[in-house]
């Protein structure tokens, strides 16, 4: 029988090396994307053929994240992470072994479905297994390992780019097997998630987990009965409904919640954070930096990457998830109309730059350059702390159980879909439209502010069975935030029982939006809709419920 380590910062470290496979993906392109050995290998490379070759790994993912939900339903969230890993290897080994560009997509493809797999799944596995109150920080670590796997995969293949011939890019392709084998073997040496042995009846094991988690291992204890009590109810809920499939996803009660986890993942790329990690070489070349110089400079924005990342693992579960994302969009906004200003005022169309006929633009001007780099690192040092760990945090947290597994795919195809999408039309954008590009990745950010404002609720500080009645009693996102999980059950209590007794309903489908919107009106007919609240406790009304009953410190707002 194999030892099982159940602290769930050490779960969560090695669920996350999941992250570091997307980041050494992401980087062991940009870093070589304009180096002269590369660019000759592959016979010069377009734009579209660029674009093919960057996206690939997107497209593999966008099939990998929909197959996920059901791989780990069947097999579980750690067998599905390992199946993974598995698959990132294969993807690793045709890489490092390339010669011509058709093999290189097909390795970035099969890498593609594995990183799909593990992004959409890692989140899960390790939201379900975390305490509340640290939840947020633990799955923030998913996103820290990615830029932990960006900067370490850019550093190798700097180092890689000094060799001559294939070798370069071939040695730093297959160091990613390492990553993949390390994911591997750690799982063997974890739990299983608690909520899906719970869905296979297998309830000892379930509560054997939690105890460890929330309890030390005490099964009597208090937290561990509370959250057993709340999964077994879940699950008995869950099991009165049908099978679950994507198309559920979309049914009344369910789409709105799937509109904001799929626009989550939308925007996180929408953002152009892709812009500023696959082709920042060219981005700093247009700056007047190249070769070693270009490399070196952009190596900073993924230190950056990693340093900004640490205040949302240690704050986002104090400061919430709403806050975070939307200064972050706001800022991003910001940077990137600044870097978009300085360029089309102080750049000039060139037909090509450094050789490389792909980048038509250039800013000349020293300090209008270097401005712009700044501008750059200060984007990634605002993106990292915000909507890299934030939308997959929410994402991870929004869902009800019976939907969890497959919507975190489904949202995670989002992303990839439109990481794909980017991926390739990046590079014509750069040629075709130069500096405006950063312009349209701003708007987008000031859509996502707008967005998060009026349709994103705030999940912080509650269990992922609480979450759901924020979503049921439809709260209104900006004051979900101030919500406390008494009067959302006192809420939910009075509204079962008003429905259950059959009382007249008022003809506002929004009677029950606001919390504490349940006093006695009149309903435009005449009559009056019976008062959820008596003072008398002795009152001959069967809707009426006992103020006294209701604890003073559950004052709905």
């Amino acid at each position: 029988m194999v030892l099982k380590t159940y602290n769930p910062y050490v779960v969560a470290a090695a669920a996350t090396i999941g992250g570091m496979l997307f980041g050494f993906d992401v980087s062991s392109v940009s870093a070589f994307v304009d180096n002269p050995t590369y660019r000759e290998f592959f016979n010069y490379p377009d734009d579209i053929k660029q674009g093919g070759i960057t996206s690939a790994m997107a497209g593999g993912s966008f099939f990998g994240s929909l197959i996920s939900g059901r791989m780990s339903d069947i097999l579980g969230r750690r067998y599905a992470i390992q199946c993974g890993a598995i698959i990132w290897i294969i993807g690793s080994l045709v890489q490092c072994t390339v010669q011509n560009t058709t093999q290189l997509i097909i390795g970035r493809l099969i890498s593609g479905v594995a990183i799909g797999i593990c992004s959409s799944q890692v989140p899960v596995y390790i939201a379900e297994l975390s305490p509340k109150n640290i939840r947020g920080r633990l799955v923030g670590l998913f996103q820290w390992a990615i830029t932990w796997g960006i900067m370490i995969m850019f550093f190798i293949s700097y180092g890689c780019s000094f060799m001559t011939g294939a070798k370069s890019f071939r040695i730093a392709w297959g160091l990613q097997i390492v990553p993949g084998a390390l994911l591997l073997s750690a799982l063997v040496f974890f739990p299983e998630s608690p909520r899906w042995l719970a869905t296979k009846d297998r309830w000892d094991e379930a509560t054997n987990v939690i105890a460890h988690i929330q309890g030390g291992g005490d099964m009597d204890h208090p937290d561990v009965i509370v959250e057993m009590q709340e999964i077994r109810e879940v699950v008995r809920i869950d099991r009165m409904s049908k099978d679950v499939s994507v198309f559920d996803l979309f049914a009344p009660g369910s789409r709105l919640r799937t509109f904001v986890g799929a626009s989550a993942q939308m925007w996180q790329q929408l953002t152009g954070i892709n812009v500023m990690m696959y082709y920042v070489v060219y981005t700093f070349a247009m700056a007047g930096y190249d070769g070693n110089a270009g490399l070196i400079s952009s190596s900073v924005q993924y230190v950056i990457n990693v340093v900004m990342t640490v205040p949302a693992i240690l704050f986002i579960d104090k400061w919430g998830r709403r806050p975070l994302l939307l200064t972050g969009s706001t800022f991003m906004a910001l940077w990137l109309f600044l870097v978009g200003g300085i360029m089309g005022h102080y750049g000039h169309y060139v037909d090509s730059l450094n050789g490389n006929s792909e980048i038509k633009w250039t800013v000349p001007n020293r300090s209008a350059a270097q401005s712009i780099i700044a501008f750059n690192y200060l984007f990634v040092g605002t993106f990292a702390p915000s909507w890299g760990p934030g939308a997959w945090i929410y994402v991870s947290e929004i869902f009800p159980l019976k939907q969890r597994a497959i919507a975190n795919g489904f949202c995670a195809s989002i992303n990839w879909t439109f990481n794909f999408l980017l991926a390739f039309c990046v590079p014509p954008g750069f040629k075709y439209v130069q500096w405006r590009v950063y312009i349209i990745f701003g708007i987008f950010c000031v859509t996502a502010t707008f967005h998060v404002f009026f349709m994103f609720p705030e999940t912080k500080g509650k269990t992922l069975e609480e979450v759901d009645l924020i979503w049921e009693e439809n709260i209104a996102p900006w004051k979900s935030g101030r919500i406390a999980v008494a009067d959302l059950e006192v809420h939910r209590n009075l509204r079962s029982r008003f429905e259950k007794d059959k009382m007249p309903r008022r003809e506002d489908p929004n009677a029950f939006h606001e919390l504490g919107d349940v006093s006695s009106s009149n309903n435009g007919s005449g009559t009056s809709t019976p008062a959820l609240y008596t003072d008398d406790p002795g009152e001959e009304n069967s809707g009426a419920v006992d103020r006294t009953s209701i604890d003073s410190n559950s004052r709905l707002i």
